[in-house]
């Protein structure tokens, strides 16, 4: 059996999806440093349990109850889900690209938290139905409903935008 990996591997390996999913959840890179700075406090004072089938799973369900704790304790779940975009992906120089990315991270804040956790983690960070409903407690046919509802969202709200650029 392999040895459980040492927390400077784990941050290396994982940190920046963790990061991002923080952010998906605060609203504000700051909150979700906080969090994620806590989270690896977390787990430097506890041992990795043996027989983790994926970690980027488990380290994602502890992310998701460590975020959860977070919105109860500041009480700021509505504010989370009305929050303006976080710039979620990188400044382009091109003038269509910067603006596809304005307008895919405007359509992703105006998903509810719920369906926007789903579909980050369906999208950005790959994992499968199973591995959602196990990150985040829920039902599966519950991670792949909101995950079909967020993307009913996007395509409506970035419909307008395809029209606008696809050619004539």
């Amino acid at each position: 059996m392999a040895a459980a990996p040492t927390l400077p591997e784990l941050y290396d390996a994982h940190a920046a999806g963790l990061f991002h999913y923080f952010t998906s959840f605060t609203g504000n890179e700051a909150d979700a440093k906080d969090l994620l700075q806590e989270l690896c406090i977390k787990l430097a004072r506890q041992q990795i349990p043996p027989g983790i089938a994926s970690m980027r799973a488990w380290l994602l369900r502890l992310a998701h109850h460590h975020a959860i704790d977070w919105l109860r304790r500041h009480r700021v779940r509505r504010d989370a889900e009305d929050a303006a975009p976080v710039e979620m992906f990188a400044s382009q120089e091109d003038p269509d690209q910067a603006e596809l990315a304005r307008r895919l991270s405007r359509a992703l804040a105006l998903l509810p938290l719920e369906q926007r956790s789903v579909a980050q983690l369906k999208l950005w960070d790959g994992l499968t139905f199973e591995e959602i409903a196990e990150v985040q407690g829920i039902p599966l046919n519950t991670a792949a409903s909101r995950y079909r509802y967020a993307l009913e969202k996007l395509r409506s709200e970035l419909r307008p935008l395809y029209d606008e650029l696809k050619p004539s």
